[in-house]
């Protein structure tokens, strides 16, 4: 990989990166708004509100695996990530359990990171677009793991046995229980796959020869990639999403205090 690609590449994901979480702060401000404050939004929980949700999570986990190759320490990154992911479950528990976040988005990430962290010898053996495409397959084929099947877009072609449905770990790789549940639900199945997808895509784009004229138009002077607030958001991401729900919480209840 040249330096080149190296220097533009970060300055588009920060900025990427920044863009979502603001999409995902808007998102669960709305939440905050109908379910903790009692406004009525029918859109929010149909079609349009469902899309805008997986808008969010579709990017921002292809996007961290993407980011994969980048930096070093890898295991120690994963490693913080969960930790923060459990410091989210362990929060929500104590303070409002109606409304427990149990194997949320950090727990995931933390959890991709590791597993590539530990095997990205082995699987960076694979060829990048075998890699990608194998990926997305296996990501649309496991989307229904959660509701007892695999298949393509709500067609079930293979009942799941029940004995997989059985405690805590088993929820946390895909499989809940009966019972279980979290308002922010990232399983290891299938998201570990769009995780992959994003690593593969980042071999392909640098083994690319197009992949610096992409970057050089991304880089171009007057392009959303030069507002500076969105890339300082993007790189400080982990430390605004642990922060953000607080805040949101904090003026939602001054605000029912005043009115």
């Amino acid at each position: 990989m040249n330096s080149q690609f190296d220097k533009k590449r970060y300055k588009a994901l920060d900025i990427l990166r920044g863009f979502t979480l603001i999409s995902m702060i808007l998102y669960h401000g709305m939440w905050d708004l109908i379910y903790m404050a009692g406004f009525s939004v029918p859109w929010y929980g149909e079609t349009p509100g469902y899309l805008w949700q997986q808008s969010i999570c579709l990017t921002f986990i292809l996007l961290s695996g993407f980011c994969q190759p980048l930096g070093r320490k890898k295991i120690r990154r994963a490693l913080t990530v969960s930790g923060a992911g459990l410091l989210v479950t362990a929060v929500t528990l104590l303070f409002m359990p109606q409304n427990r976040v149990v194997f949320g988005v950090l727990t995931l990430i933390g959890s991709c990171m590791l597993f590539w962290a530990l095997l990205e010898k082995r699987l960076s053996k694979v060829p990048a677009l075998w890699g990608l495409a194998g990926s997305l397959f296996l990501f649309i084929f496991t989307r229904d793991t959660a509701r007892g099947c695999l298949g393509f877009f709500g067609l079930q072609l293979l009942a799941l046995p029940e004995e997989l449905y059985a405690n805590l770990f088993t929820a946390w790789l895909g499989f809940p229980f009966h019972g279980f549940f979290s308002t922010d639900y990232f399983p290891v199945l299938p998201w570990l796959f769009l995780y992959s997808a994003g690593a593969y895509l980042h071999r392909l784009m640098r083994e690319s020869k197009c992949c610096a004229s992409i970057w050089s138009w991304l880089e171009t002077p007057g392009l959303i990639m030069h507002i500076p607030l969105l890339s300082w958001i993007g790189r400080n991401s982990l430390v605004i999403y642990l922060l953000h729900q607080p805040l949101l919480y904090g003026m939602l209840m001054i605000w029912q205090a005043v009115t």
